[in-house]
């Protein structure tokens, strides 16, 4: 039973269980991202956070003391350099951890464990999401805005009655302009019929004498 004990030993005796949390800090911070254990990531974070917070005061004491858990020249340098500049103005919680199912030997369940600054997609997401955030806050001046944005509503019925005005104008100008032609047009109706009539009797006076002929024939 492990009651009151609150550190976990992986399995592993103190030097082999710290020179498995140097291994795991040099890899996360050269990489910025690795995958292991969900048990492990827990004490990585533990262990490593407070070594980040001391680079964050880039002197020979606070360089001498990371060195002592890192041992690494390389990770150390990386460490103060990039690592301290990325995550200067955050006041803690510079890892994530992310789980990521089981393993297929064992069955242990894994996580990726990585740095919160240096995941691009993770900071775009939460910045789009801040800036769509909406006030939800009850005020006067919500109130002042409501009632100063109502005009607006009322423009554009205003601006949809003006285009039906100009095609009742056009339509009157048309019909005044047709006008005319459809009176000229029924004078020449008018001249041809007289026309017409006027050829007429010439008509009936021919067939008269067609007839009287036919007659005579007959006689």
């Amino acid at each position: 039973m492990r009651h009151g004990n609150k550190v976990n030993h992986l399995g592993r005796k103190n030097g082999h269980r710290a020179a498995l949390l140097k291994n795991l800090s040099c890899s996360l911070i050269m990489h910025k991202r690795i995958n292991t254990t969900i048990a492990k990531a827990k004490v990585l974070r533990t262990h490593l956070e407070p070594l980040i917070t001391k680079a964050k005061d880039n002197t020979t004491h606070s360089r001498r003391v990371v060195f002592s858990y890192l041992q690494d020249n390389d990770a150390t340098k990386e460490l103060f350099g990039v690592v301290a500049e990325k995550v200067a103005d955050r006041p803690g919680g510079y890892l994530r951890i992310i789980k990521t199912g089981f393993r297929l030997g064992d069955g242990a369940p894994t996580a990726m464990i990585e740095f919160v600054d240096f995941n691009d997609v993770y900071s775009a997401q939460g910045s789009k999401a801040d800036s769509k955030k909406k006030r939800t806050r009850r005020s006067g001046a919500s109130k002042k805005e409501t009632t100063a944005k109502a005009p607006e509503a009322i423009s554009p019925v205003i601006e949809e009655t003006k285009p039906e005005v100009a095609d009742n104008i056009i339509e009157e100008k048309v019909v005044e302009t047709a006008a005319p032609v459809v009176e000229e047009t029924k004078e020449d109706v008018t001249e041809a019929v007289h026309e017409e009539k006027a050829e007429e009797p010439t008509s009936n006076e021919d067939t008269d004498a067609a007839n009287e002929s036919k007659e005579e024939e007959q006689v």
